[in-house]
């Protein structure tokens, strides 16, 4: 084992060898950046570096490599690592990465610290996949094992902390609400992009954006079935961005309701941000969420937007509605109307934009290290 230099600082890990393409990594690349940013040196701990996002890597950011693992060799793995790179934090957060972290702080010596940062309503997560009461009692026991092990937890939302909280039996005060970095300084320009497609042409009519994963989650029956009412009171098309075993599904609805040339469902684009600035209105139909980025990026970018008012985000993102109306979960009736009403009568940019302030990169970024301890608690963003 090589010592370690003490002369070096140490820095922030954040570890999550499970890592795929989704919102949870997307986020923790942010953290990472965001960090790095303020002066304070990462190491990300990833199963491979053939993964989406760690390009956007600035030089203070160093990416440790596990290779394909089973558990207990990514427990060895951090065995290793920790005295050899001394991180003052280890972050993680899936609960299988989360395991790992505190099984390696059982076993070894030192002061680093171990943080859990999760990112969604469990409780509605194991209810709409059918759990039954035996099993949810089971993973509710594990995770109130899990989380007292950790040294803090940081959720995503309000709604997210009031869920662990209840779960765990946490009290609230030991969970730290701090809001996704998903406002990057790249975000207007990627915004900018030019977008070739007709339906955003000068004369045409107004699109309504649906953005995710095409899954049981984001409810995009509901929406297709409330844009169907809306538009037979205003010209308007629909497109939904995304990809998943629903597709054929909803293609089939959107044919049933006579909608073939209104609705379209290209797929996934890398940068759904440069549909999402052209759009009259963008909706968020979810069951469950934990903290919506594209809810936050529609703001960000000046364009209205309507939510259901599901656990957890909408609510907090849109200031109890100010912001973007709220309608209840899978009520096609109301969600029609909110779509009708902001298409005739959107909310300046300039006012959305003032909504989202605390989710920008450099403010999160700053927010995680208060709560670990490395700097001082930084002074409240103007619209906070």
């Amino acid at each position: 084992m090589v010592a370690p230099d003490r002369r070096l600082p140490r820095p922030v890990c954040l570890f999550i060898p499970s890592f795929g393409d989704g919102g949870v990594e997307r986020m923790m690349v942010n953290i990472a950046r965001g960090i790095a940013g303020e002066g304070f040196p990462v190491d990300f701990v990833v199963g491979s570096r053939e993964q989406p996002f760690l390009d956007r890597f600035p030089p203070g950011v160093s990416i440790q490599v596990l290779g394909p693992t089973s558990q207990r060799q990514r427990v060895r793995f951090l065995l290793d690592y920790l005295p050899r790179r001394r991180p003052t934090i280890v972050l993680s957060a899936k609960t299988r990465d989360d395991r790992a972290a505190l099984s390696a702080k059982r076993r070894s010596h030192g002061d680093t610290r171990y943080f859990l940062r999760p990112g969604t309503v469990m409780s509605e997560r194991w209810r709409a996949r059918g759990k039954n009461r035996l099993r949810r009692w089971w993973e509710r026991r594990r995770l109130r094992a899990l989380y007292r092990q950790a040294d803090g937890v940081v959720a995503v939302s309000e709604g997210v902390a009031e869920d662990i909280a209840a779960i765990t039996g946490l009290p609230e005060a030991r969970i730290r609400v701090i809001r996704n970095p998903n406002l990057t300084p790249e975000l207007e320009n990627l915004a900018q992009e030019p977008l070739d497609h007709r339906w955003f042409a000068v004369g045409q009519p107004p699109v309504i954006m649906g953005i995710g994963g095409l899954r049981t989650q984001k409810d995009f029956p509901t929406l297709i079935r409330a844009f169907a009412r809306v538009r037979e009171r205003l010209p308007c098309r629909l497109m939904i961005l995304g990809q998943g075993r629903q597709r054929d599904r909803l293609r089939r609805l959107a044919d049933d309701l006579g909608l073939t040339d209104a609705v379209a469902l290209p797929g996934f684009d890398p940068n759904p941000y440069r549909y999402l600035a052209r759009a009259s209105l963008f909706v968020l139909s979810s069951l469950w969420e934990g903290s919506p980025n594209v809810l936050t990026e529609a703001l960000a970018l000046g364009t209205p937007v309507v939510a259901t008012d599901c656990r957890s985000g909408p609510r907090e993102i849109t200031r109890g509605g100010v912001f973007g109306a709220l309608v209840p979960v899978g009520d096609v009736d109301a969600l029609a109307a909110a779509m009708e009403a902001t298409l005739r009568n959107p909310l300046p940019p300039h006012v959305l934009k003032e909504a989202v302030l605390e989710y920008r990169m450099d403010v999160s970024a700053r927010r995680y290290l208060a709560a670990f301890g490395l700097i001082e608690e930084p002074a409240a963003t103007s619209a906070s």
